[in-house]
């Protein structure tokens, strides 16, 4: 057994002064004896989670296993030590097993039709009618999600259409629904979104098509979104690239154009957002704090964008925060990141699983 930890500081989102004890991986809000005093005087935070990353993914497709643990480590140094891998190519589940690597919810793998996502990334179903089986498959191989590609482009209309009936997307979500796991998608477009939300559907990522009738919706019902800001700076060239492509690449240029916008609706209507970077493939992984500080740009409060990566996103993946005989995942500062959320690129201590990281 080693010996007991112990932080004091600003403890969020309470926001009041107290210590922290740490012992067998667990928090304690009681002292504990012999305790050494890693950190004395700043911010105290539960681990920053990116509510949306692609551990297992480069910028030529799948990685070996070797470059995916490089990824969790960009990330974990970061802070962020909760990940909720939407979708990988490659089996991450040795890296759950690593107590230095930042705990995992796996997605499984996309799920897909042929030509209608990025090559080697997805599930590709010969026909619509494969999908509610193999949601359940992915739904027993992944960690409680299961990842759709709801709209990409559709080479016979040269634009974004969706790739499932909303029939479809009703049994397949039900099934995913009774096996325990929650559904998210892929969406760029308008047009996805309205049978996707009317599936039930748990979550959208990125949702650039979202309209006044669909935030409201989403609003209504608590579906979560993750705009993954970072990501959505790309449209730009992803528009310039496709020349045979007219119609997506300004439908592409028009959801950059209001992306900012759209993100806005939905955090003025309560819509559940949370802090994803998308990282893996053109995105460099331990971005978080661009994310989060995106979010501020578009209308939350420091300290609700700073929730949506951590306190907040912990609560809807059903992960603690400092409470009482939680695990000790928590990242520390000097200054007050709700005041200077800069501040976050700064971390003094991290914790992940009891054992001080940095």
């Amino acid at each position: 057994m080693t010996a007991p930890l112990h932080l004091r500081g600003v403890l969020l989102p309470e926001g009041e002064p107290g210590d922290l004890w740490i012992a067998g991986g667990l928090l304690s809000r009681t002292p504990l004896a012999g305790a050494t005093t890693v950190f004395d005087g700043g911010y105290v935070l539960p681990g920053l989670v990116d509510a949306h990353c692609h551990v297992g993914i480069g910028p030529k497709g799948p990685v070996e296993l070797d470059e995916a643990v490089r990824q969790a480590e960009a990330d974990r140094d970061s802070g962020a030590l909760l990940l909720r891998d939407c979708g990988s190519p490659i089996d991450t589940r040795p890296l759950q097993e690593r107590a230095d690597l930042p705990r995992l919810i796996r997605a499984g793998r996309h799920l897909a039709k042929p030509k209608r996502y990025i090559p080697y990334l997805a599930d590709q179903l010969e026909h619509e009618s494969q999908l509610p089986a193999a949601v359940a498959e992915q739904a027993a191989a992944g960690d409680g999600w299961v990842k759709l590609v709801g709209d990409w482009i559709d080479r016979s209309a040269g634009d974004l259409t969706p790739l499932w009936s909303d029939e479809v997307l009703a049994e397949s979500i039900a099934v995913a629904h009774a096996h325990g796991a929650r559904v998210t998608a892929h969406v760029f477009g308008e047009d996805a979104l309205p049978g996707l939300l009317a599936a039930g559907i748990d979550c959208v990522e990125h949702g650039t098509g979202l309209t006044d009738d669909t935030v409201e919706l989403m609003a209504r019902t608590g579906t979560a979104l993750v705009p993954t800001l970072v990501n959505i700076e790309n449209f730009p060239s992803f528009a310039a690239a496709a020349t045979k492509y007219p119609d997506y690449a300004a439908h592409m240029t028009a959801l950059y154009d209001r992306g900012d916008a759209t993100v806005a609706k939905a955090v003025e209507a309560g819509v559940p957002v949370y802090a994803g970077t998308d990282a893996g493939g053109g995105i460099e992984h331990g971005v978080l704090v661009d994310e989060i500080r995106a979010l501020h740009r578009v209308g939350m409060s420091a300290e609700q964008a700073l929730g949506a990566a951590s306190w907040a996103a912990r609560d809807w993946l059903g992960h603690d925060g400092l409470r009482h005989g939680a695990p000790a995942d928590l990242v520390c500062y000097d200054t007050d990141p709700r005041h200077d959320l800069a501040a976050l690129r700064h971390p003094r201590r991290i914790v992940l699983r009891g054992a001080v990281v940095t």
